[in-house]
């Protein structure tokens, strides 16, 4: 086994168990789905940038080519940044979830459940509803914290 096709296989494992992570209802999982997946992506592009070679500095011994492609290792740089930032991204919205629900688990909304059912579901339907009911998705907490506040403002 050569060491291109160990890193085929470390990078197709990366990505199968990325993806595997990525599909499951917890934001933690989601968020090691999506680094395992970035790093995939790395390796990836470490694959297809070929053979390593002298750099890119043209001083007149090396020939074209002898040397490696800077714009790979540019991408790949490119993509660790990107990858830091949709991580703490996604770290923020897991603290909101767990500061908010106690929980880090997607939950179904109406809407999921309709498509899922096979029920007719339609962008109309949603607007009546918004208007019938509440407005927000944390309508009925928002309005029982209001009252309560509400509560212990008028006994002070």
């Amino acid at each position: 086994m050569s060491a291109t096709l160990a890193l085929v296989v470390v990078m197709a494992v990366l990505y199968a168990a990325g993806v595997f992570l990525m599909l499951e209802r917890s934001l933690t999982r989601v968020l090691f789905g999506f680094l395992l997946v970035g790093n995939a992506t790395n390796l990836l592009i470490l694959i297809v940038a070929g053979v390593p070679g002298a750099a890119p500095i043209v001083d007149g011994e090396t020939t074209p080519e002898q040397m490696t492609d800077p714009l790979p290792e540019a991408l790949i740089l490119t993509a660790i940044v990107i990858t830091f930032g949709v991580s703490a991204f996604l770290l923020a919205l897991i603290y909101r979830s767990w500061r908010l629900a106690n929980r880090d688990d997607v939950q179904d909304d109406d809407a999921d459940v309709a498509m899922r059912g096979g029920a007719a579901f339609s962008v109309a339907d949603d607007a009546d509803e918004a208007v019938d009911g509440d407005s927000s998705e944390f309508g009925d907490e928002a309005e029982a914290r209001r009252a309560a506040r509400a509560d212990r403002e008028e006994s002070s």
